[in-house]
């Protein structure tokens, strides 16, 4: 259930216009777990193409710390 839910998220956070604009760490962090993952970061881009460079840790997400070198 939980996974249904993130990916409703997910898909009406890709539909909003506002979300490939979307820049600010607690709005790419849809399932407020304090981390951004690939998924949640793919409705911007620009931060897809950068996301390995950020995640310096390689654990497949990105912390605020990491966000934050944007």
């Amino acid at each position: 259930m939980k996974t249904l839910n993130k990916t409703l998220a997910l898909i009406a956070l890709a539909s909003s216009s506002a979300a490939f604009a979307a820049s600010d760490f607690d709005t790419l962090d849809v399932d407020g777990n304090g981390a951004i993952s690939q998924s949640e970061a793919a409705v911007d881009a620009e931060l897809m193409s950068i996301f390995s460079e950020l995640d310096t840790d390689q654990n497949g997400e990105l912390s605020k710390e990491e966000f934050s070198k944007a």
